[in-house]
Formats: structure tokens, C-alpha cells, sequence
């Protein structure tokens, strides 16, 4: 794990919560913050290369005294590197503990709407990724800087080791004092849909023990070792990016896990991953795993 928190900035309404977000969750691992500005910037900026990239530095010292003034004893940086912004941050995840960015709004279904450099960064980064909206996109919910203290959910893939989920989403509740909440989606097993709907009922609990039992082994150790931590677990029926999105209804953070995938395009994420980060309405952390 790096030995900062850095989140990316480039004058947006949404980087600049996620540096808000960020400089937050710093202070609570106490660790540095680096707040990181990518140059070129898209057209939306100002013309003429130098007034843009002067205009992109005064923004930059000005949220980071911001930031300093809001949290005296936060140890903050502020970084502004001449090159491509999905390099600049694929980079950066190599030395951070945490990563945050800003999501660009909402979509139809209100949920995240991950631009181009955000896709691109969650399917190469090195370390967690925690996408935060800005202000004025939450609508409901509880705001991105976890003022609701309504406790964090973190969702578990049993078919694949999720230890890094776990480490990342008990630590982090842990910080904050709140309680977490382990959930695994579930369905029955291949063949059981040709049975009668009455029969699949009957057996649901039958057909879940399996599941339970190791959603319970899983989570064994991280109760040992967190002994004080309110922790509940929750076994699901439904699909898991529906499941997912419905029970961080309340919560202040969402940690999922996500498998680098390759494709003839390149790195992506698996698709309850893509689900969850354009669909959720709180803050993500999408923690990579093997």
C-alpha cells in the first residue's frame, strides 16, 4: 500500500469534492494528501496553451490552500504534471494508498456516469479507487462526504479471493467508527430454473446454507481481528449489481472488488463492477484483485 491519499483535480465541480472527500479520508488514515493535476485538459478549458495551463496552476495552489486551511494538520501537496491525464493517474495508483476521483454526473438512472479517463484508470489501477459526485449532483442519499454516518456496505464475490475487499472495507470502518455491512448476491444453482417456483421456495434455504456458510468463513478472520466493529452479514437472493445497489441505498461508502479483465481493447471491468459504478448513489471503492 502507498503512504498517501491522491485524488485527481482539473477545476470540476465533481474533482473538486473528490479532493474534499479525500483530504477527509486522509485525515482519518493520517496519512499525506496529493492533490494531482493532468495537463492538456480537454476543450472545455480555456484557450491559448499558456493562459490554460496558468489558469490550471492558479486553480491548483488555490484548492490546495483551501484544503490546508480546512484541515491544519493535514500534510497537503500539490502536484501539476505535463502529460496525458489516464497516464498521469494510472501512475499515480503505483504510489497511493487510496485514489480518488470525481464522477462527471449523474445518468438517467441516477447513478454514476464514469467519463472516458475514469473507465480507463478503474481498469488499470494498482490501488483503490474511490469514485466521489459533486454537491449538487446527490439527490438523495446520504452526502459523499459521509456526513449521514449511515455505515458502510462492502460486496463480496465468494467465487474469488476478496481479502484485499475485505482488509480495505474493515479498515476503513474501523477509521470512521461506523458500522459495515458484508454482502454476497446468490442465486440457485444451474437447473434449479426449471423447477417449480413453489419447489425453488421451499428449498431456499436448503440451497443457500452452502453460501452462507462461506460468506460466514470469509468474514470469520476480519471479525476476529476487529473485535469492536459492528458487523453484520447479509446473504442476498438477485442478481449481484442490482443486489449491490439496493442495499448501499443508505450507505456513505460502497467497496466492491474488480478483476482486471482483459480484451482485445484492453483492461476493463467485470460487468456487476460496471453496474455498480454508474448505478450506485453513494461514494464507490472499487478494490483490485487477482
Amino acid at each position: 500500500m502507498g503512504e498517501r491519499v491522491i485524488t485527481g483535480f482539473d477545476g470540476s465541480d465533481p474533482s473538486r469534492a473528490a479532493v474534499e472527500w479525500a483530504a477527509r479520508e486522509a485525515s482519518r488514515l493520517e496519512l499525506p494528501l496529493e492533490v494531482l493535476q493532468a495537463w492538456p485538459w480537454g476543450p472545455s478549458r480555456p484557450l491559448g496553451t499558456g493562459q490554460a495551463e496558468r489558469w490550471g496552476r492558479e486553480q491548483l495552489a488555490a484548492q490546495a490552500d483551501t484544503i490546508r486551511s480546512r484541515f491544519p494538520g493535514l500534510e497537503v501537496r500539490a502536484t501539476h504534471v505535463p502529460d496525458d491525464a489516464v497516464a498521469v493517474l494510472k501512475a499515480a495508483s503505483d504510489r497511493a494508498a487510496i485514489l480518488v476521483l470525481g464522477s462527471r454526473r449523474l445518468s438517467a438512472l441516477r447513478g454514476f456516469l464514469v467519463g472516458s479517463v475514469s473507465q480507463q484508470v478503474l481498469g488499470h489501477a494498482t490501488c483503490p479507487v474511490v469514485l466521489v459526485r459533486a454537491p449538487s449532483d446527490l439527490t438523495d442519499g446520504p452526502s459523499s462526504d459521509g456526513s449521514a454516518e449511515q455505515g458502510l456496505v462492502v460486496g463480496l464475490d465468494l467465487a474469488h479471493p476478496c481479502q484485499e475487499v475485505l482488509a480495505f472495507a474493515f479498515e476503513i470502518a474501523a477509521r470512521r467508527g461506523v458500522s459495515l455491512t458484508v454482502v454476497h448476491a446468490w442465486g440457485p444453482p444451474a437447473g434449479t430454473e426449471y423447477m417449480h417456483f413453489g419447489a425453488i421456495g421451499g428449498l431456499e434455504d436448503e440451497l443457500a446454507e452452502p453460501e452462507r456458510q462461506a460468506l460466514e468463513e470469509a468474514v470469520m478472520p476480519w471479525l476476529e481481528r476487529y473485535p469492536d466493529l459492528p458487523t453484520e452479514t447479509a446473504l442476498l437472493r438477485g442478481h449481484a449489481g442490482l443486489t449491490l445497489v439496493d442495499a448501499a441505498a443508505t450507505a456513505e461508502l460502497l467497496v466492491i472488488g474488480a478483476r482486471h479483465r482483459r480484451s482485445p481493447v484492453g483492461a476493463h471491468l467485470g460487468p456487476v463492477a460496471h453496474a455498480v459504478i454508474h448505478h450506485v448513489g453513494c461514494p464507490v471503492a472499487v478494490v483490485p484483485h487477482h
